[in-house]
C-alpha cells in the first residue's frame, strides 16, 4: 500500500513546508486540486454536495496545480506529485504537455496527471471551450498527452483526431520515463475512459462502498476492452479510518490511499503546525503498522 497526502485549497505558503514534512514521513505522493476561478453565479449544480452548492468561499486558495508542483518538487528529492484533478478540457492540450513534460524534467519523473472534465458551464464559456464536447476532446486529450510524455525524451509525435490536429513536433524537455495517467469520475463513461485509456482511477471523497463499486465497474471495461497489466487506485476513503479497512481496501484492488490526518487528532486542521505534526503522527502509528 502506498499512500498519498492531499494539499486541497491550501495556502501558499503552507505547500513547500508540508512538501517537506510529507517525504520526511514516508509519505508517497502529494496530490493538488485544481480551479482556475471562482464564478460569483453558477449555472449549474456542484456533483459532490447534497444541495448541489459549493462549500468553500470565492476566496478560497487554489495555487495554479503545475506551479505549486514546480515549486514543491524543487525542495523534495523523491515524493511523487499528481493532480485531482486537472481540469483538462478547458484547457489546450499542446499547453498541457508542455507544462507536463516540464514538469516531469524538473522533478526527475516525479510526477503523474489526474484529470477531469470539469462541471461548471462558466469555466468552458470563460475560457472559449465547448462543454458539449468535453468527453471526447478530453479522450483525444489524454491520446496528445500520451504520446508527449512516452518516456523516450524528445521526439517527433503527430495526432489526427476529431477535435485535435498538430504536427509533427516535437517538445524538449520530456520525460524520461512515461507518465501515468489517472482518471477522475464516478460515473461510466469515467470508468470506461479510466479502463480504455488511462493508467488508473483517483477519486475524490468517497465511501468504501463507492470505491469498490468502481473498482467492479472498471474491471468489467478493462475485461471488455482486452486491458491487462498493472493498474492503480488511488483513492480518499471516508468511512474507513483502521488498520483493518485499510488492509481490507488493499485486498480489493486500491494501490494508494489518501488520508488527511490534520482531521484525525485535534487542534486547528487548519494551521501549519497542526497539519505538519499530523503527518508524523500518522505515519508512526498507521504507515510503520501496515
Amino acid at each position: 500500500m502506498r499512500w498519498t497526502v492531499p494539499f486541497p485549497m491550501f495556502p501558499a505558503d503552507h505547500l513547500v513546508p508540508m512538501a517537506r514534512a510529507a517525504e520526511a514521513n514516508g509519505f508517497d505522493t502529494i496530490a493538488v486540486p485544481d480551479s482556475v476561478f471562482f464564478p460569483k453565479d453558477v449555472s449549474a449544480d456542484y456533483p459532490y454536495s447534497a444541495d448541489g452548492g459549493r462549500f468553500w468561499a470565492p476566496d478560497t486558495p487554489f495555487v495554479d496545480p503545475f506551479v505549486a508542483i514546480g515549486a514543491m518538487a524543487a525542495v523534495t528529492e523523491r515524493i511523487r506529485f499528481t493532480t485531482n484533478v486537472v481540469k483538462l478540457p478547458i484547457r489546450d492540450p499542446l499547453l498541457v504537455a508542455k507544462q507536463l513534460t516540464s514538469l516531469a524534467a524538473l522533478s526527475d519523473n516525479r510526477v503523474s496527471l489526474g484529470v477531469g472534465l470539469s462541471w461548471i458551464p462558466e469555466e468552458f464559456a470563460w475560457t472559449h471551450t465547448d462543454m458539449r464536447t468535453r468527453g471526447k476532446r478530453a479522450d483525444e486529450m489524454i491520446e496528445i498527452l500520451q504520446l508527449a510524455c512516452a518516456g523516450n525524451g524528445p521526439e517527433w509525435f503527430e495526432y489526427h483526431g476529431e477535435f485535435y490536429d498538430v504536427g509533427p513536433l516535437m517538445m524538449a524537455p520530456a520525460p524520461t520515463e512515461r507518465v501515468k495517467i489517472h482518471v477522475g469520475g464516478l460515473s461510466e463513461p469515467a470508468f470506461r475512459r479510466a479502463a480504455r485509456l488511462c493508467d488508473g482511477w483517483i477519486s475524490v471523497q468517497n465511501t468504501e462502498a463507492e470505491i469498490l463499486h468502481a473498482i467492479d465497474r472498471i474491471g468489467h471495461y478493462r475485461n471488455e476492452f482486452g486491458r491487462t497489466g498493472e493498474f492503480e487506485i488511488n483513492s480518499l476513503c471516508i468511512d474507513v479510518f483502521d488498520l483493518d479497512g485499510y488492509r481490507r481496501l488493499e485486498d480489493a484492488g486500491v494501490t494508494e490511499l489518501q488520508t488527511v490526518p490534520w482531521y484525525f487528532y485535534g487542534g486547528d486542521p487548519d494551521a501549519l503546525g497542526t497539519r505538519v505534526d499530523s503527518l508524523a503522527r500518522f505515519a508512526d502509528e498507521v504507515i510503520a503498522n501496515l
